[in-house]
C-alpha cells in the first residue's frame, strides 16, 4: 500500500510535478492550494494517472479551514504519513524600500502557513507514532541575497523552527526535513522582480541583480528535476535533516560552511554580478 501524502501549494510548479510523480508510485495525495483553476487542472491530471486524492482550494492563511481540510483528509484516508510544506511566496526589494505591511503577508504565508499546517497534523502522527514532517526552505535560508532580506529572514525562520520542532516531536516518532532549492525554472522570482523607481539609491545594483538572476534561470534546475529528488526525500524512511535539490544551493552551502565570511561575500556578490 502507498503512502498518504499531504502537500500544500501544490497547484503549480514543483508541488504539482511532486503530486503527480506520488500519484503515479502508487501513493495517495491531498493537498490545497488558492488557486482554485490550477486546482481543478491538477485534479483531472490526477484522475487520469489513478489513484486516491483529495484536493481543495484553500488559503494558507485559513486557520479554520486548514483544520476542516485536516479532519477531512484524515477521515477520508485514515491516517497521513508525511506532510509537504510547499506553499509560499518570494518577496523581493532593497529593505530600505521595503513596504513592511507586505513584509508581514510573507510572513504569514511563508512561516505561519507551515506552522499551521504541521500543527494540524501533529497529533495524529504523534498517536501512530510515525510520521514525517517536511518543509520548503531555500539556499537563502542559510545564505542571505541582497535585496531579499524579507524573504531570507522567512527562510531563516523556516530553519529554525523546524530544528526547534524536531526535539519535541521524535520522541514520538516524527520525523522532519528541509528542503532547500536556490533556482528552480518556474515564474517564482519573474512575480516578485521589480526594478526599484527612479531616483532609488538602490535602482542600478538591484537591476544588475534582476538581469543576473534572469541569466541563471535559462539553465535552472526545471520542476521535473527537483521533484524527483523532493519525493525521493518524502520517501525515505530516515531523511536528513537539510537536502538540496540542485547544484547552485549545494555549491553556496559548502562555501558557506568552509569558507571565510569575506571570500564568501566576495563570491556572492561577482556571482549576482553586484559588486560595487
Amino acid at each position: 500500500m502507498g503512502e498518504i501524502i499531504v502537500i500544500t501549494g501544490l497547484a503549480e510548479g514543483m508541488g504539482k510535478e511532486v503530486a503527480k510523480m506520488l500519484a503515479e508510485s502508487g501513493d495517495s495525495v491531498a493537498g490545497f492550494d488558492v488557486d482554485g483553476q490550477n486546482i481543478e487542472i491538477l485534479r483531472k491530471e490526477l484522475d487520469a494517472i489513478g489513484g486516491k486524492h483529495y484536493l481543495e482550494t484553500l488559503d494558507i492563511t485559513d486557520r479554520k479551514g486548514i483544520l476542516g481540510f485536516r479532519d477531512k483528509v484524515l477521515e477520508q484516508f485514515g491516517r497521513v504519513d508525511t506532510v509537504l510544506s510547499n506553499v509560499g511566496i518570494g518577496f523581493f526589494g532593497p529593505f530600505e524600500e521595503v513596504d513592511l505591511e507586505a513584509a508581514l503577508k510573507c510572513f504569514e504565508i511563508n512561516v505561519f502557513g507551515a506552522s499551521a499546517i504541521f500543527q494540524a497534523f501533529i497529533p495524529s502522527m504523534r498517536e501512530n507514532r510515525k510520521g514525517k514532517l517536511i518543509a520548503m526552505s531555500s539556499l537563502v535560508g542559510q545564505v542571505p541575497f541582497p535585496f531579499e532580506s524579507i524573504y531570507s529572514a522567512t527562510k531563516f525562520a523556516i530553519e529554525g523552527l523546524v530544528q526547534s520542532i524536531q526535539y519535541e516531536v521524535k520522541p514520538f516518532g516524527i520525523k522532519m526535513a528541509i528542503i532547500q532549492p536556490a533556482q528552480v525554472s518556474t515564474s517564482f522570482a519573474a512575480k516578485i522582480h521589480k526594478v526599484p523607481p527612479e531616483g532609488s539609491p538602490y535602482r542600478e545594483r538591484a537591476k544588475r541583480f534582476i538581469d543576473r538572476d534572469n541569466e541563471l534561470i535559462k539553465d535552472a534546475t526545471t520542476p521535473a528535476s527537483a521533484a524527483k529528488k523532493i519525493v525521493k526525500v518524502l520517501k525515505t524512511d530516515n531523511p536528513k535533516l537539510h537536502n538540496q535539490v540542485d547544484f547552485m544551493s549545494t555549491f553556496f552551502l559548502f562555501l558557506n560552511r568552509n569558507l571565510p565570511k569575506s571570500i564568501r561575500d566576495m563570491i556572492l556578490l561577482n556571482h549576482m554580478d553586484i559588486k560595487v
